[in-house]
């Protein structure tokens, strides 16, 4: 089995990590009733989607 040459550097592993990180979503206000959603999502509070009634 194959074992590494040198040890990896503590820079070296924390660089490769950068991107290893949680994400906010984006919010974006609904039109109908005010309150914050993800964007390209049915509101949670009144169901509205593009100006449209989805869910009832």
């Amino acid at each position: 089995m194959a074992v590494p040459f040198r040890k990896v550097s503590k820079t070296r592993r924390n660089m490769r990590r950068t991107h290893f990180k949680l994400q906010a979503p984006g919010m974006v206000s609904c039109d109908n009733c005010g309150e914050m959603k993800i964007a390209h999502r049915v509101c949670k509070s009144c169901g509205h989607y593009k100006g449209r009634e989805i869910v009832k």
